[in-house]
């Protein structure tokens, strides 16, 4: 349940609203919009009566039941706006989510040594990328694959943002790992595999660092932001999420099959960012750049594109896998629909110049 209030409603009479649900044993949660203040109340309200609580105070527009079963998640629970999630990087904040710059995410699949993702750190910049992505600890589906160096590569991802001035992003596995993963990442990912990895979810929603969530790989999309709904739960409001990809039944070309209709649905379900990963989405660079341009278009609020400085020699994931000079490439033509749909530096600052 949502409590809308009329525009330019004094604080004390929120304030006030606010201890009245408290004292009424539910959780009050204030939502600052572009135009109105709105309260999510958090606990047992299906046996409250909206009018009841209207008339507890002049200043309340509306009352409104959140008819999802993702409250904090849905799009409704914040009046229909989005929200943005601010990240702290030595470069200056950076924000996800419309109507900011769309953010580029670039860098290896795994941390492989120092030269090589220090190497890919400073390209990827020198690119446009505000974030470098890289695995430390990497989920694979043989026990015999790379599973990646571990803590010791989180030095390597701090030495690689030292370098470059990057934020990091990089992927957690384990409740036990998560304290000394967040101590290096600006941004913690848990990967399609842990999705539904409930006591994760927890974990990663009691720290503050912002969250990005893949969709699983069998997962439909009300899964996903039920597992978005655990983290919200826990405390962290600032979850992103990422498409990257789901298997369906023809594998004969892809790895995956790149779901760009699930932007174009959250967009109605969820106030949340959202992120786009071609490269996992699809397995193959050669698909890499389409599918990157085709999200920009369907209003993806960022992309996460894996950069290799010689992707033959990968350790994990070189086939899907740009090289830094094809990454140059495909900046300066996701630069031509960025513009054109207004979500590139250049458009953002001339629209309000």
């Amino acid at each position: 349940m949502i409590i809308v209030f009329k525009s330019g409603a004094p604080d004390a009479e929120i304030q006030s609203l606010d201890q009245e649900m408290r004292d009424w044993g539910l959780t009050p949660e204030k939502i600052v919009g572009q135009h109105k203040v709105v309260i999510g109340l958090v606990g047992e309200t299906a046996e409250l009566d909206p009018d009841q609580i209207k008339d507890l105070n002049p200043w309340i527009e509306s009352v409104l039941r959140v008819e999802k079963p993702y409250k904090r998640v849905s799009r409704e629970y914040r009046h229909g706006e989005a929200s943005r999630v601010e990240v702290p990087t030595p470069k200056g904040s950076v924000f996800f989510g419309e109507p900011d710059p769309i953010v580029l995410v670039a860098g290896p699949c795994s941390v492989e040594n120092e030269e090589m993702i220090v190497e890919t750190a400073q390209r990827v910049a020198a690119a446009g990328a505000s974030f470098l992505r890289g695995g430390a600890y990497k989920p694979r589906t043989s026990p015999y694959a790379f599973q990646g160096h571990g803590e010791s590569a989180l030095g390597l991802l701090a030495a690689a943002r030292e370098a470059s001035g990057l934020g990091i992003i990089t992927e957690v596995m384990d409740t036990a790992d998560v304290e000394k993963v967040a101590e290096v990442a600006d941004v913690l990912q848990i990967g399609a595999r842990n999705m539904q990895n409930f006591p994760l979810l927890k974990a990663a929603g009691a720290q503050p660092k912002p969250v990005l969530l893949k969709r699983g790989l069998s997962a439909t999309i009300d899964e996903w932001l039920m597992a978005a709904e655990y983290i919200l739960a826990a405390g962290n409001s600032n979850v992103i999420l990422c498409e990257r990809g789901i298997r369906t039944f023809d594998r004969q070309h892809l790895r995956n099959t790149l779901d760009l209709a699930a932007v174009a649905v959250l967009r109605t379900l969820t106030h949340l960012p959202i992120m786009v990963d071609p490269s996992h989405g699809t397995g193959w660079a050669r698909f890499v750049p389409a599918l990157a341009k085709a999200a920009i278009a369907v209003g993806t609020d960022s992309l996460m594109i894996e950069v290799h400085p010689n992707p033959a020699k990968a350790l994990s994931d070189g086939p899907q896998s740009l090289t830094p000079d094809q990454f140059d490439a495909l900046t300066q033509e996701l630069g031509v629909i960025g513009q054109a749909v207004g979500r590139w530096p250049q458009a953002l600052a001339a629209a309000t110049a």
